[in-house]
């Protein structure tokens, strides 16, 4: 099976989910499920489909949309298992703590419509 994620290269996904990523859990085919799964949430967030519509999109769109898309999968990585983190589940959550402060932001600037008002202004 090869990774098939459209808004993030498996490479991103990699450098979000950290050395210690349980590697049992972080497999193409949870990679491409996870990705699925936020593409799809993605798209009803900026209410078009950006997968399919990529190459429409603006450079800043595309990177707020990676860098989310990333950090989601990222943190589904961490969260499959927890053990090989070297101060188990505090140095995990810490991680994914990051993720979310981080994917919040964006999420406030998407739901403010800025991916549709470039879609319309260009």
């Amino acid at each position: 099976m090869a990774y098939t994620g459209t808004i993030a290269t498996e490479a991103e996904l990699d450098a979000m989910a950290g050395e210690n990523v349980d590697l049992t859990g972080w497999t193409e085919a949870n990679k491409n499920l996870w990705m699925k799964q936020v593409e799809g949430y993605l798209s009803a967030v900026v209410q078009y489909d950006i997968v399919t519509n990529w190459g429409d999109l603006d450079s800043v769109s595309k990177t707020m949309l990676t860098e989310y898309a990333a950090r989601y999968c990222g943190m589904c990585g961490i969260l499959y298992n927890t053990f090989g983190y070297t101060n188990g589940i505090q140095e995990a959550e810490d991680m994914v703590n990051v993720h979310v402060f981080r994917m919040e932001k964006i999420e406030f600037w998407l739901k403010r419509g800025e991916v549709l008002k470039q879609l319309e202004a260009g």
